[in-house]
């Protein structure tokens, strides 16, 4: 009876929906976004390193800006930055579709406005995670998490299906447009969203760094918290050496077209829809410790099965099982952050946990484009898969898998 009451509280809160409904839209138009530039690149470059310097520069915010933007997120009203950068996304995809419309885009373009866009997406979501527990109460965070989860891999299944297809059937406009109504529709969702007053204020007379200090002390100090946020960025890099190659390995080795790609990671969202229904149930019968270590077991299976596929359907499979770790992980990592973090100091442990979590990425997707403009790309699978099992084997003999 008490998780029915929490779920119905959740569905009758006027701002959770808000911000449900904000992100949703955001999240679906992402997805027309994220199939649709990558394949660009490859049609204006036919280069593997072109393609994962885009995903390396989508990753530079979280690192350069991760720390500045948690201060500002816990300095600043959280309404307000979220209306602001939700604004300044639909900016950054109207300069992309009129360069596109024009005939006058070119790579550089995308590398620089991809950088504001990605910058102001990060703080966005910064302000975000750190606004939900004034929301909501913390008895309701990881079925809200759960909940977001769930929304989102529902749609990352149904979105890359139909961009895809968009792209196919009419133009990169077309699914980029898409995109830009999504971010409308975001800022106008900000707009109403009514914001409690957080319960301790930040106090604007100290220095940046000193808040920014204060931040990674937090963390630092939290060892719950730690341990996870440095096994996420070993294994980021685990990641990175696959995702900056993997829509070029489908298209130029494997030969697939613009609708298999889209239905390769319609099917790799399956994993995430099945994490998010489960989490709740296996949270209830394992600590979150041994769950978030299992779950690595999934990436190491992902990646075996990822090393012999020879179709693109193989590799949709791959990465729903991949994404099916994520999700449980994620969702794990999320609560544990919001849970064990005082709300004040939220947005700044959030941004750089998240910085340091992202610091290796940028590296592994440079090694990975130059790799593959060279060598076999399949070597880089089984470097990423030896690289979770050493992850495994730390946690699995570590006391965070039991402490909690």
């Amino acid at each position: 009876m008490k998780q029915i009451r929490v779920e119905d509280a959740l569905w009758k809160n006027r701002n959770f929906l808000f911000l449900w409904g904000g992100t949703t839209l955001s999240s679906f138009g992402m997805q027309m976004y994220s199939i649709a530039i990558p394949l660009l690149i490859y049609d204006l470059s036919k280069s593997a390193l072109s393609m994962s310097m885009m995903r390396a520069i989508e990753f530079f915010p979280n690192i350069f800006l991760g720390m500045l933007a948690g201060v500002f997120v816990d300095r600043f009203n959280r309404k307000r930055m979220m209306v602001w950068t939700s604004l300044i996304q639909v900016f950054c995809m109207a300069a992309i579709l009129v360069l596109l419309l024009a005939k006058q885009l070119e790579i550089w373009h995308l590398y620089i406005i991809g950088f504001v866009l990605s910058s102001a997406g990060y703080t966005f979501g910064n302000a975000n995670h750190s606004v939900l527990p004034q929301l909501i109460s913390k008895e309701q965070l990881t079925s809200a998490n759960a909940k977001l989860s769930l929304v989102d891999t529902l749609i990352r299944m149904i979105g890359p299906g139909i961009a895809g297809m968009l792209i196919a059937a009419f133009s990169y406009e077309s699914t980029l447009s898409i995109y830009f109504s999504c971010l409308i529709l975001l800022f106008l969702f900000m707009q109403l969203l009514q914001v409690p007053p957080k319960d301790v204020k930040t106090n604007e007379k100290n220095s940046l760094w000193k808040d920014m200090k204060e931040g990674i002390d937090e963390l630092f100090r939290n060892k719950t918290l730690l341990i996870p946020t440095m096994t996420v960025l070993f294994s980021n890099f685990a990641s990175s050496l696959v995702i900056g190659v993997l829509v070029f390995f489908a298209t130029d080795v494997l030969g697939a077209d613009s609708k298999q790609i889209g239905f390769m990671f319609t099917i790799s969202a399956i994993g995430g829809i099945v994490g998010a229904s489960v989490v709740g149930k296996l949270r209830k019968r394992f600590g979150r410790g041994a769950l978030y270590t299992y779950s690595l077991l999934f990436d190491i299976t992902a990646m075996a099965l990822l090393i012999f596929s020879q179709t693109w359907w193989m590799i949709g499979i791959s990465l729903a099982i991949r994404t099916f770790s994520t999700t449980l992980s994620n969702i794990v990592y999320f609560t544990i952050r919001q849970e064990f973090t005082p709300n004040h100091l939220l947005g700044r442990v959030a941004g750089t946990s998240s910085m340091l979590m992202k610091l290796t990425l940028p590296l592994g997707l440079f090694i990975s484009g130059l790799w593959a403009e060279w060598l076999p790309i399949r070597i880089l699978f089984v470097i990423s898969m030896c690289i979770f099992i050493l992850l495994f084997l730390r946690l699995f003999n570590h006391s965070f898998r039991k402490l909690i």
